[in-house]
This record gives C-alpha cells, structure tokens and sequence, in this order.
C-alpha cells in the first residue's frame, strides 16, 4: 500500500491549491473523496465475495471429508458384518429355531444377542437393496 506522511500531504495540497486555485479545491477533494470511496468499496465488495467462496469451498471439502468417512465407516461395517455371518450362506432367518426354553431361563443378555442379530440381519438387507449414491 502507498505510505503517505503528514509532510507529503501537506506538499499535495500546496501544489494542489497552486494548480486548482481556491475556487476549484474544495470541489476537486469531494470528487477525490467520492472516487476514493468507490474504489474502497469495490474493492470491499471483492473481498468480501472471495471470502464467501473461500468459506463455501472449505464447507465443501468438509463435506467431501465426512462422505469419505461415513463411506468406510459403511464398509468397514459392511465387512464386520460378512464375517459375522455363518460360512454356510444361511442367514438369521434361515437358522432353525433355538429350542423353548423357559420363561426365566431367558437373560437380558440373550434378549440383546437376539436383537443384536436381528438387527444385524435387517441391516445388511437393507444395505445391498439401497442404491449407493455419490452424495
């Protein structure tokens, strides 16, 4: 930026005064002001729209970053779960039935391995049913 002191403004408005007279001066510094400040706020504008894509640039990356992440975290848990499944190809639904067992024999642990398994079962249906779209 141009560094103007106090002893160079003072030399301008000298030779300014000398050259425009004192008629003309004072109509000279508003047109200069109003010239000055046009070009402070285009170049404001300009800044502050390079700032705006900067930020929506940034917020794009971050966007691109947690689809990647979110992507193998599906993975990894699209590979847990195909380990987690009998080698025979059967899946929950196709298991015989464990046997009857009486009603306090059942712990809350057994409950959630059964839900644990059945949900397990629900997602990885409905994972190889939905589209996998680049979003």
């Amino acid at each position: 930026m141009i560094e103007i002191s106090f002893g160079k403004l003072v030399l301008l408005a000298l030779i300014a005064l000398i050259v425009l007279g004192p008629e003309k001066l004072p109509h000279a510094a508003r047109t200069a002001g109003a010239l000055l400040r046009r070009v402070r706020s285009g170049w404001d504008s300009v800044r502050s729209e390079v700032e705006r894509e900067l930020q929506v640039e940034e917020i794009r990356r971050q966007a691109r970053e947690a689809a990647a992440r979110a992507e193998a975290a599906q993975a990894e848990l699209d590979e847990t779960l195909r380990k987690m499944r009998p080698t025979g190809g059967t899946t929950a639904a196709d298991a015989p039935a464990p046997a009857a067992a009486p009603e306090s024999a059942v712990t809350p642990a057994a409950e959630a391995a059964h839900a644990a398994q059945t949900t397990a079962t629900v997602e990885v249906t409905s994972a190889k049913e939905a589209p996998h779209g680049d979003a």
